[in-house]
């Protein structure tokens, strides 16, 4: 059942579909007849022209985003003993592969106008026992790359990019993924370059850990049935991978589309009283998975339940910060520790943001937000 103008979603992936489905239908039958369904000239191919995107030497595609992240780590030996510097206002998979890995996350507070963590702060968590950080250019936008690698350059450590919510994006005319020493991409249905099941991949511009990657992935094997270390079982499916192809191609007009959104909503809405429209640092080019702003006086919950009853649907990422998580209890991070961090998770709300957004659709938006707050 496609829902009405009077009743606009946080996200449709279905309008996408349908503008490409005669492509994708064609690519996955097409797959489908071949019956290489695991590896092959379609997997690689995907590789290729995402190297080719985001201007990285090489890529290795793998079943998700958490797996890439956990396949970097890995590459790079960090392990027990290790402490790796990440944000607490992310999804929990950024986090929870470090864990997996066998070290400790360490988390830092964020800036209250990006939402990205605040450097002053990861430098100031640096020991001697971190061995890699892990910027999140979240909701899109990117992390001051220039400022992060030169701390990391004269501390000697690695940079692992989760690029989760930002392909294509940009920092310093670079795109993301092919600053730090790896980037990680998730290809979850509701990314900017979403597949329809999970995928994800990692971009690098050394050889010598794409080959150690390529390794892990296939069970530790270098030639088959030959195990040189444990490793895991993580592949992009041949289906995914020629959707992805395919979405790849129309990736930059989407991501334009979502600019344009962005700007209109920021343009309306920047001077309305009771909230704060999220900022972009100079330097960076944001992809907008997301449009997120901070609702004032706690009535972030109040307000998303009257732009539902106007038939606005808005999303919440992230109620509760990392670092405060029953998971994590024994790391020993206390309430208030993380202020900025604790006050955003509280305050923050997402607004309806695709590419196929109609302006009809935004005035909705835009005018059931004043609405509700005047």
């Amino acid at each position: 059942m496609i829902q009405s103008i009077n009743s606009i979603p946080a996200f449709d992936i279905r309008q996408q579909y349908s503008t490409i489905e005669s492509e994708v239908s064609a690519a996955v039958l097409e797959v489908l007849a071949s019956g290489r369904y695991i590896g092959g000239p379609v997997v690689e191919g995907f590789e290729q022209q995402l190297a080719a995107y985001t201007g990285a030497s090489h890529c290795v595609a793998c079943n998700s985003g958490t797996d890439a992240l956990y396949l970097a780590l890995r590459a790079f030996n960090i392990g027990a003993g290790d402490e790796v510097i990440t944000t607490p206002f992310t999804f929990i998979a950024t986090s929870e592969v470090v864990s997996l890995a066998g070290a400790t996350p360490v988390f830092v507070d964020i800036d209250a106008t990006t939402f990205n963590f605040n450097l002053e702060q990861v430098a100031a968590a640096i020991t001697p026992k971190t061995k890699a950080i892990i910027p999140v250019h979240l909701f899109g936008q990117p992390v001051d790359m220039t400022a992060l690698m030169s701390l990391a350059e004269e501390h000697n450590l690695v940079v692992i990019e989760d690029c989760a919510q930002s392909t294509g994006a940009s920092w310093d005319g670079k795109r993301v993924g092919s600053i730090g020493h790896v980037g990680c991409f998730s290809f979850y249905p509701t990314k900017n370059l979403g597949g329809c099941g999970d995928g994800g991949a990692i971009t690098t511009n050394d050889s010598e850990i794409a080959k150690r990657m390529r390794v892990i992935k296939e069970h530790g094997q270098k030639n088959r049935y030959y195990y040189e270390e444990i490793g895991v079982n993580s592949r992009l499916d041949c289906i995914q991978a020629a959707i992805l192809q395919i979405k790849l191609r129309y990736l930059d007009t989407w991501n334009n589309q979502r600019g344009q959104i962005a700007a209109r909503y920021q343009q309306l809405l920047s001077q309305v009283p009771g909230i704060i429209t999220p900022q972009e640092l100079p330097g960076g080019v944001g992809v907008w998975n997301q449009y997120t702003i901070r609702v004032l006086d706690n009535k972030r919950d109040e307000l998303r339940t009257k732009l539902q009853e106007r038939g606005v649907n808005t999303m919440v990422y992230y109620p509760h910060p990392l670092h405060l998580q029953p998971v994590y209890e024994n790391l020993g991070y206390k309430p208030g520790q993380l202020s900025v961090a604790e006050q955003v998770s509280q305050e923050v709300t997402s607004l309806p943001m695709f590419p196929e957004l109609s302006e009809e659709q935004q005035d909705q938006v835009i005018y059931s937000l004043k609405d509700v707050i005047s």
